[in-house]
């Protein structure tokens, strides 16, 4: 009975996580068998790393492998379904990309920095709305692997899960950054845009101290516009951003220690 109880409750999930997980059987019938999910998963990303997220449909995909859409169809059901293995493949964080017994500070430097690549490599990846909880097999991986490093932590469940989430947060968002960033560059921008460099002195002109108080110093002084970047103290602005992240997780963690 606890058998069966295992298998409705495996049969609820929804298609194409029971596809990421391997609950179901690729058909016995169709061209000869010459198609797989791998295949078709990976086709797609081929796809949408190549021309964007947009030009992804079912049929371009069964194009590209020489076949029809419906065969397609007989191994992923929807589109939804084929975007859900999309993000699965591509998450796969290598477990020795994370340095084992390195302190847990930079154990999460690793991890978010890993996560930042994946926006970065795949620019199609953020494109796809975050639709509920990680419940499939690379997902729930990535969780895995922001934990360990927090394991001998004194922290309770609930704070590590938060954690996890503030670090993922965090790491999407620069992860959008940059890949806007590289997406621009790509198309014609230059570095000088990103920096403010190009308009320096445009802006000098335009920030009246009257209506910009506490922004006009800063561009006076060149600091927002990375004009003199030899005279920065804090380096690389994400990296900065992560710092003060974990500076405050420590910090929350000393505070819990006092009590």
């Amino acid at each position: 009975m606890e058998h069966e109880d295992d298998v409705q409750i495996v049969g609820s999930l929804p298609k194409g996580v029971a596809l990421a997980w391997g609950l179901v059987k690729e058909p016995q019938r169709g061209p000869k068998r010459e198609l797989s999910i791998n295949q078709i998963v990976a086709a797609a990303v081929q796809l949408a790393d190549q021309e964007g997220l947009q030009a992804v449909s079912m049929s371009r995909v069964a194009a590209s492998l020489g076949f029809t859409a419906m065969s397609l169809y007989r191994y992923v059901q929807s589109k939804d379904d084929l975007l859900l293995l999309m993000q699965e493949q591509v998450i796969q964080l290598p477990e020795d990309q994370l340095e084992e017994g390195a302190d847990w500070r930079e154990g999460l430097r690793q991890y978010v920095r890993a996560c930042i690549a994946v926006f970065v490599k795949h620019p199609w990846f953020a494109d796809i709305p975050v639709s509920g909880v990680p419940i499939t097999p690379n997902n729930l991986l990535i969780v895995d692997l922001a934990l360990r490093p927090m394991r001998n932590l004194p922290l309770n469940d609930y704070e590590k899960m938060s954690t996890v989430l503030l670090l993922s947060s965090y790491a999407r968002s620069t992860g959008m950054i940059q890949r806007d960033m590289e997406r621009a560059i790509q198309g014609g921008a230059s570095p000088g845009e990103f920096s403010g460099l190009n308009y320096t002195k445009a802006l000098k002109l335009l920030v009246k101290k009257e209506q910009y108080p506490d922004l006009q110093p800063l561009i006076a002084s060149g600091v927002y516009t990375e004009e003199n970047p030899a005279d920065n103290p804090i380096g690389n602005d994400f990296d900065f951003g992560l710092e003060r992240i974990l500076d405050g997780v420590e910090h929350y963690i000393a505070a819990r220690g006092a009590k």
